[in-house]
């Protein structure tokens, strides 16, 4: 049976990035030698590397000034990163989520950090839009899309302080005026590549102007100066994110997949729309495109387990939602095809004509 990957993370990742790296992994570009023990030094990963950082920028056409680095850690290590870099005097966040949080609970540890606006009393279901940020902040953090809630920023915002986003779960979904970010950062296991691997694009000269002193791998200079190669970096995650930006650049780039990615979810959540059984979490003008949540609605909450156990019969996989909220979860990353959310909506229809 044909299994429709909906996982939150890691998750569906390219067909052609995964057949390559599997062929790497068996001998890496005719070396005879696999992916996992070439030196991250050798002749043959250098253009690995180099080519990622150049696609990166292409596909996301990053000014001049800004530096792409590939790191370990994930996402949560740069909660403390960022703080550790760009945090003299106060820094602001704004709270949509539980990354949100844990980013902004990492802040204080740093120095004054302050909540702009957080939408935790409504327990994450919408994205704060009435809220100022305070200019003397030496940064304004953001999450722009939130797995576990499923709400999602989908404009850059004008921020009149350097603003630091993560974007783990919707890099490449869709286009990003990156001069307008100090920072970007994810980890890659949703939409780009296997857990291992973290992206920074970092703009160079807001570094170095904090007085406090950074552990030498804590510090974004000591990449940028080495070429993401200081320490061993993580080789084969790196490989696969090569693979799927080639991928995406051969589909046209990010405006084809901001086409693609609307379409799966105006499919998705037309259905959750229409049909009795279900309903939306997330408040409509903030639904996210990436992870689409939804629950039964009150009358049907007992066939929940059963709708589980329906949907995971006609092959859907990863559909549960995150233990905080229940209900359902569609991860509709960029590898996941169309075909697969309307093999989810017949199933939503077939379970609906039961009931």
């Amino acid at each position: 049976m044909k299994k429709h990957n909906f996982n939150a993370g890691p998750s569906i990742l390219p067909q052609i990035a995964i057949e390559n790296t599997a062929k790497a992994v068996i001998d890496f570009n005719g070396s005879g030698l696999s992916i996992m023990e070439i030196s991250h030094r050798s002749k043959d990963f250098e253009p690995v590397i180099n080519e990622a950082v150049e696609l990166f920028k292409e596909l996301l056409e990053i000014p001049a000034g800004y530096s792409v680095l590939f790191l370990g850690g994930g996402a949560s290590l740069q909660f403390c990163m960022v703080p550790f870099n760009f945090l003299e005097k106060k820094a602001a966040y704004l709270n949509t989520g539980t990354w949100a949080s844990k980013a902004l609970k990492e802040a204080k540890l740093f120095g004054e950090a302050v909540e702009v606006a957080s939408s935790k009393p409504a327990n994450f279901n919408y994205i704060p839009k009435d809220y100022s940020i305070p200019t003397d902040a030496d940064y304004f953090h953001v999450t722009t899309n939130n797995t576990i809630f499923g709400t999602e920023l989908h404009t850059d915002i004008d921020s009149p302080v350097p603003l630091i986003a993560d974007m783990s779960s919707d890099i490449f979904s869709r286009p990003v005026d990156v001069s307008k970010y100090a920072m970007i950062y994810g980890g890659a296991q949703k939409n780009l590549a296997p857990a291992g691997v973290t992206f920074v694009i970092v703009k160079d000269e807001l570094l170095g102007k904090v007085s406090r002193a950074i552990p030498t791998m804590l510090d974004y200079r000591t990449h940028i100066k080495d070429g993401s190669m200081f320490n061993t970096p993580p080789v084969l995650p790196i490989f696969t994110a090569l693979e799927t930006l080639r991928w995406l650049k051969s589909l046209g780039g990010l405006k084809e997949m901001q086409k693609r990615n609307q379409a799966k979810a105006d499919l998705l959540y037309g259905e959750i729309d229409r049909n009795k059984l279900f309903k939306g979490t997330a408040a409509v003008e903030d639904r996210s495109l990436m992870n689409i949540c939804f629950v039964m609605n009150e009358q049907y909450q007992e066939l929940e387990s059963e709708f589980q156990a329906f949907a995971s019969s006609k092959g859907m996989v990863g559909l549960k939602g995150h233990r905080s909220v229940g209900g359902f979860r569609a991860s509709c990353y960029n590898a996941l095809p169309i075909e697969s959310v309307q093999a989810l909506v017949d199933c939503m229809k077939e379970f609906e004509q039961k009931y």
